[in-house]
């Protein structure tokens, strides 16, 4: 053990490649710092996540060899954690690929050494073993010391512990998962979308987090590339820029907003408002004030909004003056408008719940005392019999289907 320099990192990890070794028995051996270090002791184990240790010990020093995988193939060392080598020396200090080095270089030309890799060459599914090679630079928890070994071999290692996944995890598998999450993420801000739902995005966001982490555990990420995917998630929240656009087109349909919609964009409106000062702050309070100022009351639960029964076009918008019957009871608090006996809610509308006008004399039907235009009031036309102020039970004297207050 000791403090590496950086011809010490090249030359650590060169394989020689002139050394054919070859074995008639299972085997677990490496060069250490140029000279053999070789197992008394070898076995494979499988644990509950799939994961696979392929160990070696001699001499009350050990090496475990983790991978995410049952399956044959190169894994790199060093830049994630499931996939790592370790050396634990007779002293019962641990070096691992995992911990970080401590470098004396330039820092505005940092140097980052490779710390190796496992490959698994053959499974042999019939007898349980496991062959291949490794090399790795392992380091202590300062970073300060290393210990590296090359060359390595394991022959036939034998598996004593879990089984072998007949359908193992494979990067492959997450890589796969990952497209797919990012589609559903990409999906709650398609521009074909009038709004983007901040609880869809931010959930999607979430998956894809999650699975671009699977994926660097059973990939690795060496350049860094899925890692900084990561990091411009961020804390997969709307941008300022996103809740803004929600705003302007919350907006523009509550601007064009009928009786018959009105609630529901109201509402809408005033949800994007407050998530517009969320996600972009309110200096100047002037969203608050906006918020302040919606009216999405219905004071007389007549289904006509209060900022409709403005009949008189006030520009103070002063409800008290607009009372159509003549009832002393002001539109927004008349649940009767024209008087007529029929309450406005059950007055007639059309299939987007906008009230209409039957006789056609320009006058909607709640607002409009003859419905049918008749000459004869519909409260004398027997609308309402039982006095609930649902025409349900209007009288149809001629029995055509259309009640004699909406038949002129």
């Amino acid at each position: 053990m000791k403090k590496f320099t950086l011809l010490a990192f090249t030359m650590l990890l060169i394989f020689n490649c002139g050394d054919n070794v070859e074995f008639n028995s299972p085997a677990f051996q490496a060069d250490r710092e140029n000279r053999l270090w070789r197992a008394s002791g070898f076995s494979a184990s499988i644990d509950s996540n799939g994961f696979l240790t392929i160990s070696g010990t001699a001499s009350g020093e050990t090496i475990n060899l983790i991978v995410p995988s049952v399956t044959e193939g190169t894994f790199v060392v060093g830049d994630v954690s499931t996939i790592k080598a370790n050396y634990e020396s007779g002293f019962g200090v641990l070096f691992s690929t995992v911990n970080n080095p401590q470098l004396n270089t330039d820092p505005a030309n940092p140097v980052n050494p490779e710390f190796g890799e496992i490959n698994i060459d053959e499974i042999d599914i019939t007898n349980g073993s496991f062959t291949g090679t490794f090399r790795f630079l392992a380091f202590d928890a300062s970073g300060e010391n290393s210990v590296g070994f090359t060359n390595g071999i394991f022959f036939k290692v034998p598996l004593i512990s879990g089984t072998i996944p007949a359908d193992p995890i494979t990067c492959t598998d997450k890589e796969i998962e990952a497209v797919t999450a990012l589609e559903a993420y990409t999906a709650t801000f398609d521009p074909s979308l009038d709004f983007i739902d901040s609880d869809a995005f931010s959930n999607a966001c979430n998956a894809y987090i999650l699975a671009l982490n699977e994926q660097r555990n059973y990939c690795g990420d060496t350049d860094r590339t899925i890692q900084d995917a990561i990091d411009a998630l961020g804390e997969c929240q709307l941008s300022c820029e996103q809740a803004t656009a929600n705003r302007v087109e919350a907006e523009t349909q509550y601007n064009a907003a009928t009786i018959g919609n009105y609630f529901v964009l109201c509402a809408q409106y005033q949800l994007y408002l407050q998530e517009q000062i969320q996600f972009c702050g309110d200096e100047d309070g002037s969203v608050q004030t906006e918020i302040n100022s919606l009216n999405c009351l219905d004071s007389d639960s007549d289904g006509v909004p209060n900022v409709f029964e403005n009949f008189n076009g006030d520009p103070e918008g002063n409800l008290d003056d607009d009372d159509t019957d003549d009832d002393g009871t002001p539109n927004y608090l008349d649940n009767d408008d024209d008087g007529d006996g029929i309450l406005t809610q059950f007055e007639a509308q059309d299939e987007n719940g906008n009230p209409i006008d039957t006789d056609g004399d320009g006058a909607v039907d709640y607002l409009d005392n003859d419905d049918d235009g008749d000459g004869i009031l519909t409260i004398n036309e027997n609308a309402d019999p039982n006095g609930d102020g649902n025409p349900e039970d209007a009288v149809d004297t001629d029995g055509d289907g259309i009640p004699d207050y909406l038949q002129g």
